[in-house]
Order: C-alpha cells, then sequence, then structure tokens
C-alpha cells in the first residue's frame, strides 16, 4: 500500500504563556532558537527530507519552520490556518488528500500542543485519547495511507522527545 511520510514537529520554546498581549505574536527564545537549529541539524543529518513544510501561522512555528527549511530539510514552505490552536483536522485532511493526489510524499506539519498529539492520535487510533504528547521541538512520524481514509488506519513509526536529537 502506497503511503505518505508525515512529520509533526511542535515548535520549539516559545516565551512564557501570556507575556505578550497576542499571544499569536510569541516568538521562539533564544534557548528555543538554539535548540531547535540543533534538533534541525540532527534531521538533517538522519537524512530527511520533506516535499513541504506546511506550518501554523503564529509567530513560534513559523520561526520553527522557518529553522527547518535554513537546515535544508525543505525547500518549500506554506502556512495554513488549519494548523493554528483549535485548527480544523477534517479542512486539513480533505488537503492533505489533495496534496497526496498531485506525488507528495514526505510533509511536516509544524505547530501546537494538544492538537498534534491528538491528530496523531487520530490518524493512528481514530480516535484522540490524550496520551501522546509533543515535546517542544519533538517529532512524531506517522505513515499515511494514499487510499481510503486515513483515520485510524495510519501507522506510528517515530515518536522522539527533543533531547534524543540534541548535541
Amino acid at each position: 500500500m502506497a503511503t505518505t511520510e508525515l512529520y509533526l514537529i511542535r515548535h520549539g520554546l516559545a516565551g512564557e504563556h501570556g507575556s505578550y498581549a497576542n499571544d499569536d505574536e510569541r516568538p521562539l527564545t533564544e534557548e528555543g532558537v538554539k535548540k531547535t537549529k540543533q534538533v534541525a541539524k540532527r534531521l538533517s543529518q538522519l537524512g530527511l527530507k520533506f516535499d513541504l513544510i506546511l506550518t501554523s501561522p503564529l509567530v513560534r512555528a513559523h520561526q520553527t519552520a522557518e529553522i527547518l527549511q535554513a537546515a535544508g530539510l525543505s525547500q518549500q514552505l506554506e502556512r495554513s490556518p488549519n494548523l493554528a490552536p483549535g485548527g480544523d483536522i477534517q479542512a486539513w485532511l480533505t488537503w492533505f488528500q489533495n496534496w497526496q493526489q498531485t506525488g507528495g510524499q514526505t510533509l511536516a506539519l509544524t505547530g501546537h500542543e494538544p492538537d498534534l498529539g491528538e491528530w496523531a492520535e487520530r490518524l493512528v487510533w481514530g480516535e484522540a485519547r490524550q496520551r501522546l504528547v509533543v515535546k517542544k521541538a519533538g517529532v512524531i512520524g506517522i505513515e499515511v495511507p494514499v487510499e481510503g481514509n486515513p483515520i485510524g488506519s495510519s501507522h506510528l513509526f517515530w515518536l522522539t522527545p527533543p533531547r534524543f536529537l540534541l548535541d
């Protein structure tokens, strides 16, 4: 069965929640940038390449995506409102299935918790169980079938907290 590799990557360490008038504008901290660069470098060393990095429009996730792109993991980067906190997985799935049909094979999403963990659970188990937690700058890898409904029929192949990817 043909599959797409989907990597769910949580944004790096960001400024304190509540410390910005508009939380959408909360950036990565200096330490968050440093660690995210280390994670991106390690992913590159492991030979990962993404056809596309799709990112939440929030500053911290977009900065994370830009760091991944700068590390040579993808030449293409796009924003998606579906990846903002509380994003709609069904709307994203429609986009994703269309993207798969154009030949896309490896996709990275940069986003937020608890959404990324819940989306992973829905893809793998068919329902959100609040069991998978994506740490900041952590990665989940899922094989998603190209044909049929991916909810409950995808396979988890990678769950890595950032500490295993840091130098």
